[in-house]
This record gives C-alpha cells, sequence and structure tokens, in this order.
C-alpha cells in the first residue's frame, strides 16, 4: 500500500523533479550566455563594433557630447586668446578674449555640423574600423601597447572651420580617446579570453540540458517541450528587465550632471541593441517551440490542425518540399541575427527538421487514414464549396 501510495500519478516522481531541475538549470545558463553572446558579438567582432559607433553618431545627444570633447581639446590645445591677441592691431587686441569665448561657441557648432557630414562620417566609421582591429591585434599579441580613438584630425579640421590655425599648435595626442590602457592589457586579455569561451560553451551546454530533459521525460515530453518553449520566453524576458535595470545604474552612476544623462543613456541603448535583440530572439523561438508542443497536443483546434495537414505529412517529398518553402520564408524574412549566421542556422535547420519528423510521425499515427488521396478530395470539395458559396453571395447582390 505504501509504496503503490508512493508511486501514485498524483504525486511528483523523481524522473519528473529531474527533468524540472534539469529545465531550470539550463534556464539559469542560457540566461547567461544572452550576456556571453553580446559580449562576444559586441566587443570581438569588427562589423558590430564599426555599426554601433556610427549609430552612436548620428545619436544628436551623443553627437553633442562629442562636440564639446573636440571643442575642449582645441582650445585646451590651442590659446585662442593669445593667437588672436597677437593678430589684432594694439586699439583692438582687449576684444580678443570676448572674441575667444564667441570663437568658442563658433567652434562649438562647427564641430557639431562637421561631425553630421558624409566625409567626417566616413572617416569616424574608418577611424572606429582601424580602431578596433588595432584592439584585436594587440589582444592576440604579446604587446603592452595601449589603444586609443585617435581624432585628432577632426580637431584639425574644426579649427580650420573656424579659422584658427592649429597646424603648428595640436600635439600628436590630442583628440584621443583612450580605449584600453597598457597597465589594464593583462585583464584585458583574461576577460576576453574568458567572454570567448562562455559564449561557446554556456549556449551549447544549456541546449544539451534542454535536450536531455526531453529525452528523460519520457510518456511527458511533448508537456516537457511546452516547458522548454515557456523557460525560453522568461530568459528573454528577464533579460530584458536586467537590461533596463542595469541602464540605470550605469547612467546614474557616470552622469555627473543632468546635461550629459540623454547622452549617456542613448550610448548604452545603442551599446546594448544587440543583447535588446538577443533578447527578442529568445522569446520568439520559445514562442515558436510552444506553438509547436501545442500543435502536437490534445486540444481541438490543434487535432484539426494536424488532421488538416496529414496528407501533407503522409507524402514526404510534399511534406520536405513545404519545409523547404517556409524555410525560404524564415531566412528571407530574417527575424533574428541567428538566421544570418552560418552556426546557429545549421542549427535551425536541423531542429526544424526534427520537429517536421516528430509533428510527421504524430500526424500520421493520429490519422492514418487521411491519406494524400482523401485529403486532395476533401481539398477539392472545399474549393466547390468556396466557389459557390462565392457565387450564392455574387448572384444575391446582382439581383439586389
Amino acid at each position: 500500500m505504501e509504496s503503490a501510495s508512493t508511486s501514485s500519478p498524483g504525486q511528483p516522481t523523481k524522473r519528473r523533479v529531474v527533468v524540472t531541475a534539469l529545465i531550470v538549470f539550463a534556464s539559469l545558463l542560457a540566461f547567461l550566455s544572452v550576456f556571453a553572446i553580446w559580449a562576444n558579438r559586441q566587443l570581438l567582432e569588427t562589423d558590430n563594433w564599426v555599426e554601433t559607433s556610427t549609430q552612436l553618431l548620428e545619436d544628436e545627444a551623443i553627437r553633442t557630447e562629442l562636440a564639446n570633447f573636440i571643442t575642449d581639446e582645441l582650445f585646451t590645445e590651442v590659446n585662442v586668446q593669445a593667437e588672436l591677441d597677437n593678430a589684432l592691431p594694439p586699439q583692438l587686441r582687449p576684444l580678443a578674449g570676448p572674441a575667444s569665448v564667441g570663437l568658442r561657441q563658433l567652434a562649438n557648432g562647427a564641430a557639431d555640423n562637421l561631425l553630421q557630414r558624409p566625409r567626417v562620417q566616413s572617416a569616424w566609421e574608418t577611424i572606429n574600423r582601424a580602431t578596433h582591429q588595432r584592439l584585436l591585434q594587440v589582444l592576440e599579441e604579446d604587446s603592452d601597447a595601449g589603444v586609443s580613438l585617435d581624432l585628432g584630425t577632426i580637431v584639425t579640421d574644426v579649427g580650420n572651420q573656424v579659422g584658427v590655425d592649429v597646424s603648428d599648435d595640436i600635439p600628436p595626442d590630442a583628440g584621443r580617446i583612450e580605449i584600453l590602457p597598457p597597465n589594464q592589457l593583462t585583464t584585458a586579455r583574461e576577460v576576453v579570453n574568458l567572454i570567448e569561451k562562455l559564449a561557446l560553451w554556456l549556449p551549447l551546454v544549456a541546449l544539451a540540458l534542454f535536450a536531455l530533459a526531453i529525452y528523460l521525460a519520457r510518456g511527458r515530453r511533448r508537456e516537457t517541450l511546452r516547458s522548454v518553449g515557456f523557460a525560453f520566453i522568461i530568459v528573454g524576458l528577464l533579460v530584458s528587465v536586467a537590461r533596463g535595470l542595469a541602464g540605470d545604474y550605469v547612467v546614474e552612476t557616470l552622469a555627473s550632471t543632468a546635461s550629459v544623462e540623454p547622452a549617456i543613456q542613448a550610448t548604452w541603448d545603442i551599446s546594448t541593441s544587440l543583447l535588446a535583440a538577443s533578447a527578442g530572439a529568445i522569446v520568439f523561438y520559445g514562442i515558436v517551440i510552444v506553438l509547436g508542443a501545442w500543435l502536437a497536443g490534445p486540444g481541438s483546434i490543434a487535432t484539426s490542425a494536424r488532421r488538416a495537414i496529414t496528407p501533407l505529412m503522409e507524402q514526404r517529398q510534399i511534406g520536405y518540399a513545404c519545409l523547404f518553402v517556409l524555410l525560404v520564408v524564415l531566412f528571407w524574412w530574417a527575424p533574428t541575427e541567428s538566421f544570418q549566421r552560418v552556426p546557429t542556422s545549421i542549427l535551425i535547420i536541423a531542429l526544424m527538421v526534427i520537429g517536421f519528423e516528430f509533428l510527421r510521425h504524430k500526424a500520421i499515427s493520429d490519422f492514418p487514414e487521411e491519406t494524400w488521396e482523401r485529403g486532395s478530395e476533401r481539398w477539392l470539395e472545399s474549393g466547390r464549396s468556396l466557389l459557390e458559396s462565392a457565387r450564392g453571395i455574387g448572384g444575391g447582390r446582382s439581383s439586389g
């Protein structure tokens, strides 16, 4: 009696507890893997770095702060008031001070306008690409050189725009933004090495644990698959929440004044846009998994849908032709970045094939009588009924 009570269906079995634990642990790894993949793509892929830098320059708040930085560099390295004092006749030299203030405002506006020009934006893109390639080179080699973003040419252009000769006054390090100081190279290499390993192994282990949970859930695999789908959705939502909370903390910590808050917020939003896209992708995959589990379920709508597609599934060639069309549409649409990368594209195709075979087996097992011939006859009959209904509607309007 005790044994029977212990194994009763109403109580969770040991296997079900193990399956639940696997899904929870895999979800935690999936949550961490999203951040690892984002850091790897954002920091270590040159194209993403350059695209992000271009978006940063296009933002008005960030561009304003960058223009302020360029103007500050110009007027720090060049004594504009002294230059004006030397250029003006003696009777006008008292105006050198007020003129330098006005010239500074003019330089600030000139810097902002200059940063919006295609030529400068193209130069900005080139500078960022070269800087990131240099960063990767330094991280890979045994070098002790730091990495900086050199905006010296733009500072010089701003000076020329306002008529200040800076050719002999601007030092080589003017307009440089330090990206990686030499004293942080060792730490940076360790962090990059960790990010690369986590971005590779965390998602693989998470997917393996999800697959193991489904495999162990004999008799409840469809329900477990549905739970995995909901786990994906929850992970995606939690990543979005974490991104928002981290952004609030970063803005509050770095914003020394209220005037720079918009620029810092915009920088965070743009720099983590790939993270937001990854969160959306996880939610998308979760919805697809849940819909797939629902389609294989006992519900009346799902059952009717399976019955309707069984004739297509019964003919393997036709079924795979439909799957091919679906894949073409998905890769053309590319709802997530994974559809644009070879490794993840192969994984998506493999999972779609596995899902197709599972659904095909389920549909044929449930409705063995739904052959291609019977389905063709039913589709033709439905087409005739729709055509007759359309004619009846058209005839009623004409007589009216």
